[in-house]
């Protein structure tokens, strides 16, 4: 973790990150946790699965970012879920139900052409608030 001006950059230490210079969340002097796109990669490799299975996982990598800013699920405001097909809206929204019922965040879903791996079939972002200290 480093701060600068007062942001704290996480990083999950995956090759993406250091490849194409991005953190894999930043938090903001004023408490928001921004997780950047998030996909069901661990150490590299796409974990296998459809589309429920790879909201979860995906997820819980967003999960991770939180924990090392000192947050959980309970102080997710926003979520984005992308997906390559339509016909993974259920499968992707009965995922982000059982994760994020109690919490109710704002959310989105998305349909884009494609991600940078074909296999991959949701990329999800999290933002998320400390509150006031």
């Amino acid at each position: 973790m480093t701060a600068t001006g007062g942001v704290r950059r996480i990083s999950s230490g995956g090759p993406w990150e250091e490849a194409v210079g991005y953190s894999r969340a930043v938090e903001l002097p004023n408490g928001l946790v921004l997780v950047s796109g998030c996909t069901s990669v661990v150490d590299g490799k796409v974990v296998a699965g459809g589309p429920y299975e790879q909201t979860v996982n995906a997820f819980r990598v967003a999960f991770d970012a939180l924990a090392q800013a000192g947050l959980g699920v309970e102080h997710v405001v926003r979520t984005r879920m992308y997906l390559t097909h339509a016909r993974d809206v259920d499968e992707v929204g009965r995922a982000h139900k059982e994760l994020f019922d109690s919490v109710r965040p704002a959310a989105s879903m998305i349909i884009v052409s494609g991600f940078i791996d074909p296999s991959l079939v949701v990329e999800v972002e999290v933002e998320a608030y400390r509150g006031e200290s």
